[in-house]
């Protein structure tokens, strides 16, 4: 059987998509940390795999692939074990799909990563923060959980674009969020509690993936524990930010 290798750091939002898919769908992969903090992502190895120096990547035999969203396109058709609802064969419902993942990058990552970094991550990865960015960067967060609960949400179903069961868009998009977890939390309460769709279809997403949901997401809750200086059993439903928030919906 051909090994596929996932090059990722957890802190990384694309990584953790990638990771929680392929535990969820149950297919042997082995996973190999590149470190962010480190810098390992700039090294001349891993650039062998990613000349872009980002991570994720995968290696599957003698195929690479990077960028997260065409990686997870990938593996929810390369395995025969993963479940239809997570990339559907039905053309109509993949192309829904899609369109949420392309808006994801100019939208949601743009203010979700930026404020993240510039008002608290930075520094961990070698970086200055930048009040004026992170304000930018606010504007188009809150502009894009509006319209995440406004359109994309809009229709039944517990998850995007009216599913009833995930799909890669809701787990790329979940991991977006949540790394609003690193936020002290009056900041992450802020931001996300006049969200209330939102904070449920976080919530099913969680459900509909655990464990391994909260196993990958323990590195947030220990390294924001880091950044304050405080001990962390990393336990997701004691110590979230966004869990505590579900008790206002």
């Amino acid at each position: 059987m051909t090994t596929l290798k996932i090059y990722a750091d957890r802190l990384s939002q694309p990584s953790r998509a990638i990771i929680i898919f392929s535990k969820v769908n149950g297919y042997e992969f082995q996973e190999v940390k590149v470190d962010l903090r480190k810098r390992e992502h700039k090294s001349p190895e891993y650039k062998e795999i990613n000349p872009m120096g980002q991570v994720p990547s995968i290696v599957h035999g003698d195929f690479n692939l990077f960028e997260s969203h065409a990686i997870l396109r990938y593996l929810a058709c390369a395995f025969s074990g993963v479940a239809d609802h997570w990339y559907p064969a039905d053309l109509i419902k993949r192309a829904k799909i899609n369109s949420v993942l392309d808006w994801h990058h100019s939208n949601l990552r743009s203010g979700a990563a930026n404020y993240v970094l510039n008002s608290v991550l930075g520094p961990a990865l070698g970086l200055p923060l930048n009040p004026t960015k992170a304000s930018e960067a606010e504007n188009i967060l809150n502009a894009s959980l509006s319209t995440l609960e406004s359109y994309w949400l809009k229709e039944d179903g517990k998850f995007l674009v009216g599913g009833s069961q995930p799909s890669i868009a809701d787990i790329s998009l979940v991991c977006e969020i949540t790394q609003l977890e690193l936020l002290e939390e009056k900041d992450c309460h802020r931001i996300l509690a006049p969200h209330k769709k939102v904070l449920q279809w976080i919530e099913d997403t969680r459900l509909a993936t655990s464990p391994h949901f909260e196993e990958v997401h323990s590195v947030l809750l220990k390294t924001k524990a880091m950044f304050s200086k405080q001990s962390s059993e990393a336990n997701y439903e004691s110590e979230s930010s966004i869990k505590a928030m579900l008790s206002t919906i």
